[in-house]
């Protein structure tokens, strides 16, 4: 994040979905490395680089040309345009699941207590299959750059990675095609300037309370929407750590260890602009394992270690709770910072728990949260790996495009023929 000091006028808490891929790339690892030596040499590393930014950009312009093509359908049907929008959103989701899966092949263990019982499941195959609803507002710890990467695939999990929201920094809507993408993508933009964010932000979460009756409306009376906020508003560091602990001794309270200090005035504007219209707040608190206890996974995780150098984290630990709107006092600024602080103080113990013992509470694969006896097991404790369910979804992510260039094909041969009077058109006339 921009800024590693925090004051009572920093709002927002606001995600941070990627770093300085120049200096993630050419950033050294701290060694020695949770997941042991380099497991390629320089050159596979070049080659394995190569093949990353090669697959990614193309997909992210790729993407990004499809919905330039789609954006007239906003001034003909909204509901067939939000639709189209919807698509190329999934498009990106898995994007970032393909690169994980074939770049960094990432073991993800998921739990969770009784409040997602039967939500959180385990197929045949081995695949996670998440049942959350289809308006929520999600809450996380903020631990790398990457967390956003997991928690959309878990919207994948749940078939709703088409609709997921994000609370960006303002500068990340300059980066080509991803920043004109994202904009696309209705996320939300925040310059950390409360006079500026609070209208834009107000705004944006009015157009979350629509309703279109198009293709992948829902099943609900309102869009399907997953709202993602970190409340903490950047991820761990040595820097933020120093600004969290700065901001706890100011408001005579007590840091913490394994986290940075929410911040609740943006959260609790959410919740107030949405109110009436979601149910729920899922927590997720993440921790990656083999990070030390006075380390910071973003020293260790680079890019370049996880993408290239093959030293992804040995696993990712997900545990799920969740939290009605109606029992959060919303509208009590007051009460609500002390129930954000509750909530984060529970995290705390829950990363205690998990540095002290490798795993989260009730994680036993014993443990069946799954929701009866003929349930698949699951929620209690589930390993699984970051994947798509089928590998040619992947082909997906190019549908629009290809149908476009067959159309133009098509229609060319059509002029060339009533034009010319062959398939071939001027060049073979001008032969002749």
């Amino acid at each position: 994040m921009a800024s590693n000091n925090f004051n009572e006028k920093s709002p927002v808490a606001v995600p941070e979905p990627s770093p300085d891929l120049g200096v993630a790339i050419t950033r050294k690892p701290v060694e020695p490395h949770p997941t042991g030596k380099v497991k390629h040499n320089g050159l596979v590393q070049f080659v394995r680089m190569l093949l990353f930014v090669t697959w990614f950009n193309a997909c992210c312009v790729n993407i990004h040309i499809t919905q330039m093509f789609g954006a007239p359908l906003y001034f003909v049907n909204k509901d067939w345009y939000h639709a189209y929008m919807a698509i190329t959103k999934q498009s990106f989701a898995l994007l970032i699941t393909t690169i994980t899966q074939w770049f960094s092949p990432t073991v993800v263990r998921v739990s969770g207590d009784e409040s997602v019982r039967g939500q959180i499941k385990q197929s045949k195959d081995g695949l996670l299959e998440t049942d959350f609803p289809e308006r929520l507002i999600m809450i996380a710890n903020h631990q790398l750059y990457t967390d956003f990467i997991y928690l959309w695939w878990i919207a994948y999990t749940s078939r709703m990675h088409g609709h997921m929201y994000i609370i960006l920094k303002e500068t990340l809507k300059w980066v080509p095609f991803i920043g004109p993408g994202m904009m696309f993508y209705g996320f939300v933009f925040m310059a950390r300037n409360w006079t500026k964010d609070k209208p834009r932000l107000k705004h944006r979460l009015k157009q979350l309370k629509g309703r279109h009756s198009g293709p992948l409306s829902g099943s609900q009376d309102l869009d399907p929407m997953w709202l993602m906020i970190f409340p903490e508003g950047t991820n761990l560091s040595a820097n933020t750590r120093k600004g969290s602990a700065k901001w706890a001794a100011k408001q005579g309270i007590k840091d913490l260890q394994h986290q940075l200090l929410p911040r609740s005035t943006g959260f609790q504007f959410c919740l107030q602009e949405l109110k009436g219209t979601v149910d729920w707040v899922y927590d997720c608190t993440t921790a990656y394992e083999g990070i030390p206890r006075d380390g910071y996974g973003q020293d260790y995780f680079t890019l370049r270690s996880t993408y290239f150098q093959g030293r992804p984290p040995k696993s990712v630990n997900m545990y799920w709770r969740r939290f009605p709107v109606s029992s959060i006092p919303v509208d009590d600024v007051k009460a609500f910072e002390q129930w954000v602080n509750k909530v984060w103080l529970e995290k705390e113990d829950l990363l205690e728990y998990y540095a002290q013992n490798g795993r989260f509470p009730n994680a036993d694969e014993g443990q069946d949260l799954s929701g009866g006896a003929d349930a698949p097991k699951g929620a209690g404790f589930i390993e699984t790996e970051v994947r798509l369910t089928h590998w040619y979804e992947s082909g997906s992510i190019f549908i629009f495009l290809a149908v476009y260039g067959l159309i133009a094909n098509i229609l060319a041969k059509v002029w060339n023929l009533t034009i010319y009077g062959t398939l071939a058109g001027a060049a073979v006339e001008a032969a002749i």
